[in-house]
């Protein structure tokens, strides 16, 4: 589990494509405190360690996962959101987060407010997905209050040092992020589905 507070960003050193998976091959701030089989939330999409080398260490992403998220398009130099597992006790600053990422959506808004920033994503409609004013929501497995909903839409408002210390300052309009809805939501969502359907 994870809060969507990012900890560091960490830079894409290769990436190796074996048959439907693709290996990347990251550095980071804290290379070194990372364990084999630890899971890494990258983006908001919870990767396994598989090797550690000097300071970079490897993860790999299945078809599943490339398919569901924007990882397919992570070139070398492209720049990640890390975030550790939450520890048992530790404070959760964020919201709950699993690290499975719903899907992508892309960035049809970047809106400069003086210091703070405004970004609408777009999504497509497939799922029981929703978003609420002021409810939460994970992009780029950042942690985000909603400002503004609409239907396959919602803007969020990002603080300074949100926008200086991770990857969405290189955001451009048309680019995939990843989404993982509230868990909370996505069960009520679920569960009103089904009574509807019977």
């Amino acid at each position: 589990m994870f809060t969507g507070i990012i900890e560091a960003t960490g830079i894409v050193e290769k990436k190796e494509i074996q048959g439907s998976n693709i290996h990347f091959t990251l550095s980071c701030p804290f290379t070194d405190e990372l364990k084999i089989d630890q899971s890494l939330a990258h983006d908001g999409c919870c990767l396994t360690v598989v090797n550690i080398s000097g300071n970079e260490y490897t993860v790999t992403a299945i078809d599943e996962t490339l398919t569901k998220t924007n990882l397919f398009s992570w070139e070398p130099g492209t720049e990640v959101n890390l975030e550790r597992c939450t520890k048992v006790g530790g404070r959760l600053d964020g919201h709950i987060v699993q690290g499975h990422v719903d899907k992508t959506g892309e960035i049809i808004a970047i809106g400069n407010k003086e210091g703070s920033y405004l970004i609408t994503v777009s999504y497509s409609a497939e799922g029981d997905f929703v978003t609420v004013p002021q409810g939460s929501v994970t992009v780029n497995g950042i942690s985000l209050t909603v400002a503004e909903s609409d239907e396959n839409r919602f803007s969020v408002a990002i603080i300074p040092y949100t926008w200086e210390h991770t990857n969405l300052r290189n955001l451009k309009i048309g680019d995939r992020v990843n989404i993982e809805f509230d868990i909370i939501g996505k069960y009520i969502a679920k569960l009103l589905a089904k009574n509807a359907a019977e």
